[in-house]
Parts: C-alpha cells; sequence; structure tokens
C-alpha cells in the first residue's frame, strides 16, 4: 500500500526563546553564528504547504506530550531547548482559522468590527477562542488586551490562553509587519456545532498535589469525550517546580492521572487568559450567572479541554 499523507490546513507551533535565539555552525567561518528568529520561522514554514495557516510562538517554556501515543507523558520544560508543532488537517464540521489584531498608535479605541471580519462576532458556530498577547510589556498593552477578551468574554464561548515573549508566524494578514515594534493579540478560532471545549483556573491557592488534582477533578466533570480531544495548558513562569517546591511536572502529572488519552500541549508565559467555565454537550453553562469572568489572571495556571467530535 501507498503511503497516505494528510496535508495540515492550519498549524500551531510554539518554541522556547533559547530555540529561536540559538546557534547555528557556519562552516565558512568555522564558529557559531546566531540565528535569529524570523530565519528559523522561514526554515520551518517552507517544510508547510503555501496555503497552509500558521500560528508560531515564542514563550519562556514549553509543556508537550511527545507523540508516538497520545498516552506519553506529558513534561513541563521550563529550561532548556523545546518546542512543538500542532498540524490540523481538514476536519469535517469544524473551521479553525488564525487571527491578527496589533495596537493602532493612532486611535486608543479598537475598531471592533474587526471581529466580525475575523469570524469571532456574529458566528452561532463559534466555540473556542485561544488568545496569545505579544509584547505585554509594551506601552498600553494590558488596555489593548482588554480591549479584545472582554467583547469576546461571552458565556457560550471558551476563551483561554496567555502572555507571550513574541509571534513569528510569516502568514498573519500583516506579513511586513515587525512584531517588535507593535504590541496586539493573536490567536485560533474555532467554530463547528460539534466541538465541546471546558476549562479550569488554577490560582495562588493551588500549591500542592491534592489541590492540583483537585482542579483537574472539576475538568473531569464537564466529561468532555476524550477520543479527539486536545488538551492546552497555559501557565505563568512563576509557577512550575519553583511553585510547588521543587517538585518538577506536578500539574501536567495531575492532568495525566484523570486524562489518559489526551494529549496536553502549552508554556510557561508572562500572563494567563481563562477561567472556570465547564460546559455541557449543547453548548450551555451549567452555572450561570450576570456577572462577567475575570479573564486576566497572573500566577496561575489555565487547563483547557477541546473536543474536535467523532472525525474519522
Amino acid at each position: 500500500l501507498q503511503k497516505v499523507h494528510v496535508l495540515p490546513q492550519t498549524v500551531l507551533y510554539i518554541a522556547d526563546a533559547e530555540t529561536f535565539s540559538g546557534h547555528e555552525d557556519c562552516h565558512e567561518q568555522k564558529k557559531a553564528r546566531k540565528r535569529n528568529s524570523k530565519e528559523t520561522a522561514i526554515a520551518l514554514e517552507k517544510l508547510l504547504p503555501k496555503r497552509c495557516q500558521v500560528l508560531g510562538l515564542v514563550t519562556p517554556g514549553i509543556v508537550v506530550t511527545p507523540m508516538g501515543s497520545s498516552s506519553n507523558q506529558p513534561q513541563e520544560i521550563e529550561e532548556g531547548e523545546a518546542g512543538f508543532a500542532l498540524l490540523f488537517p481538514k476536519i469535517d464540521g469544524v473551521k479553525i482559522h488564525t487571527f491578527h489584531f496589533s495596537k493602532d498608535l493612532k486611535n486608543r479605541v479598537f475598531d471592533e468590527s474587526k471581529f466580525a471580519e475575523a469570524g469571532l462576532k456574529n458566528n452561532p458556530d463559534l466555540r473556542v477562542v485561544l488568545l496569545f498577547g505579544y509584547n505585554s510589556w509594551k506601552s498600553g498593552a494590558t488596555r489593548f488586551l482588554h480591549q479584545i477578551v472582554n467583547p469576546l468574554n461571552e458565556k457560550s464561548i471558551i476563551l483561554a490562553g496567555g502572555q507571550v515573549e513574541s509571534f513569528t508566524s510569516l502568514t498573519s494578514e500583516n506579513n511586513n509587519a515587525q512584531p517588535g515594534d507593535a504590541c496586539g493579540v493573536v490567536g485560533l478560532a474555532f467554530s463547528g456545532p460539534q466541538i465541546q471545549s471546558a476549562t479550569v483556573l488554577l490560582d495562588q491557592d493551588v500549591a500542592d498535589e491534592r489541590t492540583a488534582e483537585a482542579a483537574m477533578q472539576r475538568l473531569k466533570a464537564a466529561n468532555i469525550p476524550e477520543r479527539n480531544t486536545i488538551g492546552f495548558m497555559f501557565a505563568c513562569v512563576g509557577r512550575g517546580y519553583r511553585h510547588y517546591k521543587t517538585k518538577r511536572n506536578m500539574e501536567a502529572d495531575a492532568f495525566r492521572k484523570f486524562f489518559p488519552n489526551v494529549p496536553l500541549f502549552g508554556f510557561f508565559g508572562h500572563g494567563e487568559i481563562g477561567c472556570d467555565r465547564i460546559v455541557t454537550g449543547n453548548f450551555v453553562l451549567r452555572e450561570c450567572n450576570d456577572i462577567k469572568d475575570d479573564l486576566l489572571h497572573g500566577y496561575t495556571t489555565v487547563m483547557t479541554l477541546i473536543h474536535l467530535g467523532s472525525t474519522k
């Protein structure tokens, strides 16, 4: 039988800062030459189909499940070079698209009509939005992030993500823009009636194995099918083994205990986006109130499940 290859339509890749600012051998000069993130991104994206949507992120640390089997143990890699790529093929009943909003230095008010253009408004099939802010240290970055998050803070949408160091994708709407010169938000939107999702927030009080597993029990209570499901972990750089008194991989291990067949991916960043939001199969929140959720946090971890339906 001939090998069958499924071409990706959307790719999310995340690597730590060391990977994107490392060194490579230069034989002519017989010494190491520092490569920049753009060179690394170009080399990687040349391997992908030209029409593929690509979103690349640079973060301080990585959470990854080594593939070969979805039941492999997920790893929290807080130091050293690491990275991963998630390749999404065409999935019946599911639409995944990238978006990018950069801060307009001339206008303090964000034009919300851009939400509709990106499929984030007037889209009854919108289920999950993964949001990533970049250059959060820039003046006005926090205010701009609020302008993006607040209109999307609806009970029928799962929002999750965090603050990264930078994004490197060359296929965003502003190919010629220099991410280092501005701040903004990039992300992935998942639409489709078959999608199910849920998130839980591990706050600063979650500081040992017992409380970490209690958070995973809340996520398990959402009854999200494990087949065709991806787990995402967005954690603060202040958590990990420092937060858990030198015990490494605490949160990833707690996730694996309750979700033995769900691969887990994510990063350690500079701020988290998400909350406790458990949604039923018909996408109605089990517990609902009129107060909007607080979605922006620090020193927390957001755990998210995205089920893409019973596709083959």
